[in-house]
């Protein structure tokens, strides 16, 4: 080794090893027990003073725990498995996209501590809590069905007459291949309003923290997008993690001028 250059640069070698321990201190909590948990500006201490903070009442709940997430960045495939690869519990509050957002709101608006809120993003995220790609909700309409304790869907309720029944083969797509190798084809029916129908009458029976899956005419998805209500005394906001490359992290929209853009909308109402 040259004892010259290492001299002259150990310096610089103890700055770089200091910079990169402080970045993984402050991004990777543990990548241990099969989990990896990234949590950018959050730790435990700060988690659990937001869940302990959290109004009583459901809607002001999702409210606010979901505005502790605003600005946060767009990040896509931040989940882990595939039908080659196992998949590895992942908590990444540093990035998210639209369907993660919603998982850690939902785990969060359900826990009592943050030693909770683990288990309940499991049980948001997998069917029967167990850990794998192949029990993923990867389907928002998933979520009354697995999550049927804590979700419901409310389509029909908001949409009345206006709300469309449909069948679909979901994971299928219409030249017989499928989205998600490894994941069969699931049969399922259930509702959407389109969007021209959505009037003001629907506008008001929307309650804040309601999830909203934005619906698609693309066989073999049901939603191409996901989202919470929010209504204040300025009007009524869709907040998701957008992927639209003027946002790119968590914001709020206008949510009467975003579904303009898209066929329909499918509605879930925590319990």
């Amino acid at each position: 080794m040259n004892m010259e250059y290492l001299t002259k640069n150990i310096g610089k070698l103890a700055l770089f090893m200091v910079f990169f321990a402080f970045f993984i201190a402050i991004n990777v909590v543990s990548q241990q027990d099969s989990e990896i948990v990234i949590f950018g500006k959050w730790n435990e201490d700060k988690l659990e003073e937001v869940i302990r903070n959290k109004p009583e009442e459901k809607s002001a709940q999702i409210d606010y725990l979901s505005g502790k997430f605003l600005e946060t960045p767009y990040v896509a495939n931040t989940l882990t498995g595939d039908i080659n690869k196992p998949e590895i519990f992942t908590v990444n509050l540093k990035g998210m996209d639209c369907f993660t957002y919603i998982d850690y709101v939902e785990a969060l608006r359900l826990s009592s501590s943050f030693e909770e809120f683990d288990p309940n993003l499991k049980s948001i995220r997998y069917k029967d809590a167990e850990v794998s790609f192949q029990n993923r909700n990867h389907f928002f309409t998933d979520w009354p069905i697995t999550n049927n304790k804590n979700i419901y869907d409310v389509t029909h309720d908001i949409g009345g007459e206006n709300a469309v029944l449909v069948n679909k083969s979901l994971n299928l797509k219409d030249d017989g291949t499928t989205f998600l190798p490894g994941i069969p084809i699931v049969p399922r029916t259930f509702y959407y309003i389109p969007s021209s129908d959505v009037n003001q009458k629907m506008i008001e029976k929307l309650q804040t923290g309601d999830y909203i899956g934005m619906y698609t005419d693309v066989d073999g998805l049901d939603v191409s997008h996901t989202g919470i209500i929010i209504k204040n005394e300025i009007g009524v906001f869709l907040r998701h993690a957008s992927s639209k490359k003027a946002n790119r992290r968590v914001v709020d929209e206008d949510f009467a001028q975003y579904i303009q853009n898209v066929p329909g909308i499918v509605v879930h109402r925590p319990k």
